[in-house]
Formats: C-alpha cells, structure tokens, sequence
C-alpha cells in the first residue's frame, strides 16, 4: 500500500518524480519536559500531526504540499539544567533550515513554511539572513497562534497546560499519565513590571519559574477539546497553504 503522497517520508521516487511541489511544510519542534504527565516529544507528536492533517486537507483540495520530517530539537537554553531538554542553539537552527532550504530551492520549490511547535524557537531573523540567498519564498507559522485557543479552552496555558493536554489526549492518549499525576502548572512571574508587562524582554529560567516543569493547570483539558481545536488548527492551516500555493511570489502585495 503506497504511503500519503503529501508526506515525504511515506511517498516514493515514483510519486515524487512525477509532482510539482509548490510548498513545502517543514514542522519544527523540541523534545523538553511538559510538565509530569506529558511526554518530552509533546511538541513533536502536535507538530507532526497538524502538519499531516493539514497538508492532508490541501492537498485534497489540489494544492500540492508536501511536509517534511519534523525537526525535534529546539532551542531550550532557559531549561539546561532539566535532564534531557535537548538544546539546539539559535545558530545551530540557522544552519540547518539553511542546508534544507537550499536542498527544496535546488529542486525548484517555489515556497517553504516552517510549521513551528515550541516557543523557544524564532526563525523571523533566520528568514531575514536566509532570504537574499534562496529563490524561493519563506515564512513561519506558530501553529499555536493561529486559532484563538480562548474559544476551546478555559485556560489554555503556555507550556503543558489545558491546551497542549487535550490535543495529547486527543492524538496519543496512551502517553498521557491520569491528570492527578500532572501539577498545576503554576508559574511565577518576573519581579521587575517592564518584563513582567511584556514590553521587554529575557529568556525565563525555566526552574525558576515552575516546580513542576509546566506553565498552565492542565486539570481541565479533555480530548474532546482537543479535537476540536486540532480540527480548527489544521482547517486554518490547510487553508493558507492552498492560498499561498496558488499566490505568485513576485506579487504577493496589492
């Protein structure tokens, strides 16, 4: 049985010699603790399954994607001293969105959205620095913030919290422990009122700041919650990949 055609580790020379890709989805995520009932991969079983269901649903609709195996390290340098958050520095990610793009422009991919999963990761400046040197177009996308998860959640948290819960529970239930095992995720706050206000800026120190890895009381989630979003997610996504696979590069303002 031949494997989805709009995922590059399941198709074949056979298929891929034969299509025109217009975008390619390369999902990013990190491998850290989520709190103590979640697995580290959180971020990467999300990331890989909203970018195969909404490739799934562009495709259906003609536009021709393909999504890339997901990256499972990012950048975790607040949380060093948690064993096993694997830590890719910024650079690091640099180099290697450079060599992945410079493969997909080779072979002429006229678009790439980096689909990214964890919020360490910011790949504005890399897109910045990679642009001038590739021909095809390049965005990103923090899946997260493209619905607003007010609308499914009570509380959705930022790490490990309702929303990350649920969709765990919705797509691989069995790596969830029972949510008596999971703390509340509560967070503190930086003391000074500019950082804690948001208009400025530094990395958390993530042992500082939780006890039990998670930022956000996951008590509540459920996996129904979780689908609902998961379905609104990559309903969104899928969208605005037949949009920009069907949008001209050299016009894409008016």
């Amino acid at each position: 049985m031949a494997g989805r055609p709009y995922i590059l580790a399941e198709t074949n020379w056979k298929a891929v010699r034969d299509t025109q890709y217009e975008v390619a989805i390369l999902p990013w995520g990190a491998t850290e603790a989520h709190n103590y009932h979640l697995p580290y991969g959180t971020d990467v079983i999300e990331t890989e399954a909203i970018a195969a269901e909404s490739a799934r649903r562009a495709w259906e609709r003609g536009a021709r994607v393909l999504a890339l195996p997901c990256i499972p390290f990012g950048v975790n340098t607040g949380q060093l001293d948690i064993p096993f958050c694997m830590n890719m520095n910024p650079s690091t990610q640099a180099a290697v969105l450079g060599d992945v793009a410079s493969v997909l422009d080779a072979h002429r991919v006229r678009k790439l959205v980096i689909l990214n999963g964890h919020g360490g990761n910011d790949f504005r400046l890399m897109i910045r620095e990679l642009q001038p040197n590739v021909r095809m177009f390049v965005c990103t996308v923090n899946w997260y913030t493209c619905i607003d998860a007010r609308q499914f959640f009570n509380e959705p948290g930022d790490h490990a919290g309702e929303m990350e819960t649920s969709l765990v529970q919705h797509l691989n239930p069995e790596l969830v422990l029972p949510l008596s095992d999971a703390g509340d995720g509560r967070a503190r706050r930086f003391v000074v009122a500019g950082l804690r206000d948001g208009w400025a800026w530094a990395p958390r120190r993530w042992t500082k700041v939780t006890d039990d890895t998670g930022t956000g009381n996951p008590h509540a989630a459920t996996p129904e919650k979780g689908a609902r979003y998961f379905d609104a997610v990559a309903d969104r996504l899928a969208g605005f990949y037949v949009e920009l696979a069907a949008a001209d590069p050299e016009h894409l303002y008016a």
